[in-house]
């Protein structure tokens, strides 16, 4: 079975930011840690200027993780602070995914920068898309200095709305790395993106099961 990636956006909104880190890091992330299925949790804080400013990963055995019934029992048992913290927030955009490749050495520590991009394409360009990944955007990225690894994931479902139906994750070793290599295939995927997210972040820290 598939890996999956519990992808999660999170503006503190009305939450002091002491309050939310600290109830992310002892509580509400060390809960989900505590699943079977839940294989790590890490945080990352934007390096660009748009929101939201945070993003945490969770690697998970299988998407089908998040259908358990230890994971549904969390919202059952929610603390008050749970409770409290995420009715302030500004954002919660939760998106489950199905891993579709990995590419390029798996780490031994989390990647200090990632570069996520997320796009849906028109219905029959799929192929196009993988067929760029493969042929020609990963083996131009294998000669980039800095560039470590790239996950491509499919969507499962949005839990909190509609998302973009496919993502890459990529690992970097530093801020400032370019991996939009232009070229006229490339040029077209990104011109026929029905949708298109790319952001940047830094690594916060890891989180661990209570």
């Amino acid at each position: 079975m598939a890996h999956g990636l519990f992808y999660v956006y999170t503006d503190p909104g009305t939450v002091p930011e002491t309050e939310f880190h600290d109830w992310y890091d002892h509580e509400h992330g060390p809960r989900r840690l505590s699943v079977p299925g839940f294989l790590g949790g890490y945080r990352y804080g934007a390096l660009d200027d748009a929101k939201p400013a945070w993003l945490v990963l969770y690697d998970l055995e299988s998407p089908d993780v998040l259908d358990s019934p230890e994971y549904k029992a969390l919202g059952a048992t929610a603390s008050e602070q749970d409770k409290t913290v995420g009715a302030g927030l500004a954002t919660l955009d939760r998106r489950i995914y199905t891993q579709l490749s990995s590419d390029g050495a798996a780490p031994d520590e989390p990647a200090p920068v990632l570069l996520t991009v997320a796009l849906s394409v028109p219905a029959g360009a799929e192929d196009d898309l993988q067929a760029w990944y493969t042929d020609e955007h990963i083996p131009m990225l294998r000669e980039v200095p800095g560039w470590r690894r790239i996950r491509r994931f499919r969507l499962v479902r949005g839990m909190d709305g509609a998302a973009p139906e496919f993502l890459s994750v990529h690992e970097l070793a530093e801020p400032g790395y370019r991996a939009a290599i232009s070229t006229p295939w490339r040029d077209r995927v990104v011109a026929s993106a029905l949708r298109r997210e790319r952001r940047v972040f830094g690594f916060r820290n890891s989180l661990a099961a209570g």
